[in-house]
């Protein structure tokens, strides 16, 4: 096992200074990958792909496909609607194979020069590249290679194994990126595209989810399988830990990195990340989070009349708590969907707006009633305050908060935006001072052992986030932004 970051002496910081905006109390997604070779409207089944990973990433979209013995690329910041808005964008990137990307930023700052694909020109000719994941020794690699005389575009990790490509001496692209990802330490699903071909590859961990799909005779990855949905392509399977999929004018080929010490799979895309309706590492992601919700009221029952979500990724958990403790599911909160992701609110009675205007309690139903609030994790636990005073505000007569996975006590460092212990209210708070902080009259989670217990391949599975047993060493001075200049300035 890894060893866990050590945690620095300190006072609990005061929970009332903790604040943010809804998006920034969340557990931050991960990047989503669609890659397709081998059909005349590969760009434009991309776009359809990432409009079905949109809950991946919202900061960026891009897309390259390969036409002849040319790449071509679009990309900028926002959704992925806007980013191609301009339908005639698609138009201009003709080809039958093309991979897409949408960007959360987990190292490297939320700016345009950061927008995946990454387009390079070497002595290989053109190459594209899209990254989810995170790499642990990134600052060492990247240290080295400007000491050396590199010159770097980006401050993503993404970038470290572009240069590693470029100074392979491999001959086949294949071998240059096997050689490449060798030299990293970390989380990734990978795609590359070159005029000739596409490849897919996941770490030897098996930390993010890519599988393999069909449309028609075309070969499509993704992120998840509810891209493959979108596109009417038939699911064929996940791939494995250390897979990598070669796709050219041969066909379809198939390679393995040398094998990991463990299979270290994330949990969080089972509780938090992935659509309910998609397939991720080989299992339906709706069923794990019903049965989470299932093992959750074994554990945790209350004295309650009603169970309801805070929606909308916890909607399946408290389905299946609801399920399991004979109690009536209802909707006690209507979320406005049409709230972009950028609203921020800097002062404290704005930021009570910023929960005001994307949810809206449902009086009727909350009236007098004795509620069970199922929620999928708690990060910093000032939104699900607020939360609760809307809840509480509309009538509630009890609030029993139940969220159906562990406190999450240790930072993340393979791709999930939760690099310091700051940020998690749990790291130094107890149980009973978080239940008193959101202002519930109980509070309980899931436990480790529980969630463990209805998980598929419990023993493949990352759980550091919880535990703080990491799969591999991690550095002390992680951060998001280690690349950017003010980042470096405040190292």
């Amino acid at each position: 096992m890894g060893r866990a970051v050590p945690q620095r002496d300190r006072n609990p910081r005061p929970m009332a200074t903790q604040a943010r905006s809804w998006h920034a109390d969340r557990p931050r997604e991960c990047c989503g990958l669609v890659g397709i070779r081998g059909d005349a409207e590969a760009a434009r089944h991309t776009y359809f792909g990432l409009y079905a990973l949109q809950h991946r990433g919202q900061e960026a979209a891009g897309i390259a496909a390969a036409g002849g013995r040319t790449l071509r690329l679009h990309k900028g910041p926002g959704l992925v609607s806007q980013v191609f808005a301009d339908r005639a964008a698609l138009e201009r990137l003709p080809g039958t194979a093309a991979i897409g990307h949408n960007r959360y930023s987990t190292t490297g700052a939320s700016s345009a020069i950061n927008a995946q694909p990454i387009l390079i020109e070497s002595k290989r000719g053109q190459l594209a590249a899209a990254h989810n994941g995170n790499f642990v020794n990134a600052a060492a690699l990247r240290g080295a290679m400007e000491e050396d005389g590199s010159i770097f575009q980006t401050t993503t990790d993404s970038e470290i194994v572009l240069h590693l490509l470029a100074r392979s001496r491999a001959a086949r692209l294949p071998d240059a990126i096997e050689e490449s990802l060798r030299h990293v330490v970390g989380a990734y699903a990978f795609l590359f595209l070159s005029p000739d071909m596409l490849v897919a590859v996941r770490d030897p961990f098996g930390w993010r989810p890519l599988c393999l799909g069909r449309l028609g005779q075309a070969p499509v990855v993704a992120s998840e399988s509810c891209a493959l949905d979108i596109l009417g392509a038939e699911y064929v399977r996940s791939l494995a830990p250390g897979e990598m999929l070669v796709v050219d004018g041969g066909g379809v080929h198939l390679r393995h990195l040398p094998a990991a010490p463990r299979q270290s799979a994330c949990i969080f895309e089972f509780i938090y990340f992935a659509r309910p309706d998609s397939r991720i590492f080989g299992r339906m992601a709706d069923k794990v989070r019903r049965a989470f919700g299932r093992r959750l009221a074994e554990e945790a029952p209350a004295e309650a009349d009603i169970v309801m979500a805070v929606p909308d990724s916890a909607n399946t958990a408290a389905l299946g708590y609801a399920e399991r403790a004979g109690l009536r599911f209802e909707i006690g909160l209507i979320r406005n969907h049409y709230v972009g992701r950028t609203f921020i609110s800097p002062h404290e009675h704005e930021r009570d707006v910023d929960v005001r205007v994307k949810f809206n309690p449902v009086a009727g139903v909350l009236r007098g009633k004795r509620v069970v609030v199922v929620e999928d994790s708690i990060v910093r636990g000032t939104t699900l305050r607020n939360l609760l005073r809307l809840v509480r505000g509309a009538g509630a007569g009890e609030v029993h908060v139940r969220v159906s996975s562990p406190p999450i006590r240790c930072p993340c460092f393979y791709g999930i935006d939760m690099s310091s212990r700051e940020e998690l209210i749990a790291s130094d708070q107890t149980v009973e001072q978080i239940r008193d902080f959101i202002g519930a009259d109980s509070l309980r989670y899931l436990s480790i052992e529980g969630m463990l217990g209805v998980v598929p391949d419990a023993d493949a599975m990352c759980t550091a986030c919880f535990t703080g047993e990491y799969p591999t060493d991690v550095p002390a001075d992680f951060h998001k932004e280690q690349f950017d200049r003010a980042g470096r300035a405040g190292a």
